[in-house]
């Protein structure tokens, strides 16, 4: 789950959702920029459905007792957390092995690899065995380079997609969560310059540096719960009962 917050409520966004909007990123993204675009279907699979490890976590959100608020994709327990994300790429990998592959790493680049978590460690060997043993099953369909521009590239759409998920919008550059405050870290042959993005008005981001030709729009739902509902009724009564709302803006690149 993504959260924010204010003084009176939680704003609560599925990791789904969040991705299905990544997805919507990627196929936006300029075809002479794209390397190995036969692999783009593959590629924007992989995109739209990295976080489906979530769904049934997020069916079912939970409180944080430490931080007095519901458990978010940046605090959630980390036994059950390991356990959906091998699922969920499980399932990506039952419908196509090189999304999986993508999928893959990028929940392994969230792990400190000498950690010695046994249950981390345990997931990355685990994860990394099936990685070699698909790479070897794709032989020459396998690129190096092609693989490293697809995987920046899921990074670069999730990212603009928890941009436009975690802040206000129309938020002041110097209000913005520090996450993407100073630009997206991912940089792809053919943009230059860092891309960085703008809440200019409620319902527009400005992309400066980016790599769109046409403005686009997204939308995701989400759903705002007042923290006396909670408190009388429980984060899950309040959440199943809480209106659905949707966040809507268009992309522009400058």
């Amino acid at each position: 789950m993504i959260v924010t917050k204010n003084d009176q409520s939680f704003r609560m966004f599925t990791q789904h959702d969040h991705a299905k909007v990544s997805g919507e990123i990627a196929k936006h993204w300029p075809s002479e920029l794209f390397l190995s675009e036969q692999l783009r279907e593959e590629v924007e699979f992989a995109i739209t459905q990295h976080d489906r490890a979530w769904i049934p976590l997020d069916d079912q959100p939970t409180w944080n007792e430490e931080k007095h608020e519901p458990h978010s994709f940046m605090n959630y327990p980390i036994e059950p957390k390991i356990e959906h994300y091998q699922k969920g790429v499980d399932e990506v990998r039952s419908e196509s092995k090189y999304a999986g592959l993508l999928c893959s790493h990028h929940y392994l680049s969230f792990f400190d690899h000498s950690a010695e978590d046994p249950v981390i460690q345990q997931y990355i060997s685990r994860e990394m065995k099936k990685n070699d043993q698909i790479k070897e099953e794709l032989g020459d369909q396998f690129n190096e380079k092609a693989f490293d521009f697809h995987f920046h590239l899921l990074q670069f759409c999730d990212d603009l997609s928890l941009y436009f998920c975690l802040n206000e919008p129309g938020i002041d550059k110097e209000n913005e969560t520090k996450m993407f405050k100073h630009g997206f870290r991912q940089q792809f042959k053919g943009v230059e310059e860092k891309i960085i993005a703008y809440w200019e008005e409620p319902n527009r981001i400005l992309l400066n540096n980016g790599p769109f030709k046409e403005t686009f729009s997204l939308e995701v739902p989400y759903k705002e719960i007042s923290k006396a509902e909670i408190n009388q009724n429980g984060l899950k009564q309040a959440y199943e009962l809480a209106e659905t709302k949707v966040r809507e803006a268009k992309i522009e690149s400058d």
